[in-house]
């Protein structure tokens, strides 16, 4: 049985922002008139014990997420903590916690330091930039909100790390962002383009925005980032990271391409052959398929009815994480970096090829146009690590001033 993770969304999709950009705050529609969306305290020990149960390694690490889980209050995740303790069976315990961060104080900070929670932020670059999409209920900015949150953070030593969507707008200022990010203490950067189809008129779930082939006829919200773009995006960051950053500040797809190049299986499930092993349960039990494909036809079941173990090995899903290497398309197959990228995550695959075949990723132009760039360094870095010497010998190997692509 092939390992899993399983992101936990306690509070469902409610959140206190209303990113304009948000793909996930319409997902209460699939509860109908659902007035409560909290894990109840039977439940949120039933998935502890359960998720502990069902993993084989020495270490387990529990995802909260949402919607916004600081909207449950640290009672919550002090129960939370006891749980773990109680069903660890001597397994080491960690936790992970993605926060927008504006409700976060100092009684937040000691709980998240005294547990040793790891902590990420969704910030989207500088005020400007940041405030395009990330508005509250009542359409005000939130960039001070979450700079307050990581002040908290730094003041009580929780270890951070950031997440930023890339979108339409931002793509177009990446040294900005980029240099943001390292400006509030940023080591960890995980940049993640949000690429959204969406009808006008609700589906009979109520949802608007839809999974590819979904055979209703969908536009690219003007929020969605740009293929080219985000290829371009990539390589400006890439450029600086090369010269001055290897080993000082960690970008998530920079390290994942190194994998790659290094012939290693990747560790982030949009890149790797197949998917499958990343699941998501909602906060009533239901288990889903993927943070991405939270629709009732991805739904595999209740935990309450059937196990976790049980429904994570369902063929139904079994079938989910294999048919991303089986619904490539002849093109990708025969691209030189296919071994890269490996098609990206089936929910960007609602292109046709130039021959007609359906399958061809969103985004696959921008990144060829990035793999192809950053080859001759990924090879450097890979052949430092084979010989035991470290990559970081890449900033002295490339040299001179970043280019830009523009």
């Amino acid at each position: 049985m092939a390992a899993f993770q399983v992101m936990a969304k306690p509070i469902g999709p409610i959140c206190n922002l209303s990113c304009k950009y948000c793909y996930y705050l319409e997902k209460s529609s699939l509860y109908g008139n659902q007035q409560t969306f909290r894990m109840g305290e039977d439940l949120l020990e039933s998935y502890i014990s359960q998720y502990i149960q069902s993993q084989t390694s020495s270490t387990i690490i529990f995802l909260w997420q949402g919607g916004e889980p600081t909207l449950l209050g640290i009672p919550f995740y002090e129960r939370v903590v006891k749980l773990q303790a109680k069903y660890s069976n001597g397994k080491r315990i960690e936790n992970s916690f993605q926060t927008n961060g504006t409700l976060l104080n100092d009684q937040w900070g000691e709980f998240l330091a005294k547990n040793g929670f790891l902590v990420g932020i969704s910030i989207d670059g500088p005020e400007e930039i940041h405030n395009s999409f990330r508005v509250d209920k009542s359409n005000h900015p939130t960039f001070y909100g979450v700079l307050r949150g990581i002040n908290i953070l730094k003041r009580h030593g929780v270890e951070f790390n950031t997440l930023t969507v890339v979108n339409r707008e931002n793509s177009y200022k990446p040294l900005e962002v980029y240099r943001f990010l390292k400006e509030i203490g940023s080591k960890y950067i995980q940049f993640i383009p949000i690429v959204e189809e969406y009808v006008s008129e609700p589906d009979t779930n109520g949802l608007h925005f839809l999974k590819p082939y979904s055979h209703r006829s969908m536009e690219v919200s003007e929020w969605s980032v740009e293929p080219l773009q985000y290829g371009r995006f990539l390589r400006t960051i890439f450029d600086e990271w090369v010269r001055m950053d290897v080993a000082r500040t960690f970008v998530n797809i920079f390290d994942v391409a190194l994998e790659s190049w290094m012939g290693m299986e990747q560790s982030l499930c949009v890149f790797a052959r197949k998917c499958g092993t990343a699941l998501v349960i909602e906060h009533n039990g239901d288990l889903y398929s993927c943070d991405h494909f939270v629709y009732p036809d991805n739904k595999l079941g209740n935990i309450l009815k059937q196990s976790l173990l049980t429904l994570a090995t369902l063929p139904q899903q079994k079938h989910f994480g294999e048919a991303k290497a089986l619904g490539l398309p002849k093109c990708c197959t025969e691209c030189d970096v296919c071994f890269a990228c490996n098609g990206e995550c089936p929910k960007h695959r609602f292109l046709q090829t130039d021959s007609g075949e359906p399958g061809l990723n969103y985004l696959c132009v921008g990144y060829k146009y990035f793999f192809h760039y950053i080859d001759a360094y990924m090879c450097f870095m890979a052949n430092e690590l084979k010989h035991n010497r470290p990559p970081a010998n890449v900033m002295a190997w490339s040299g001179g001033e970043p280019t830009t692509p523009f």
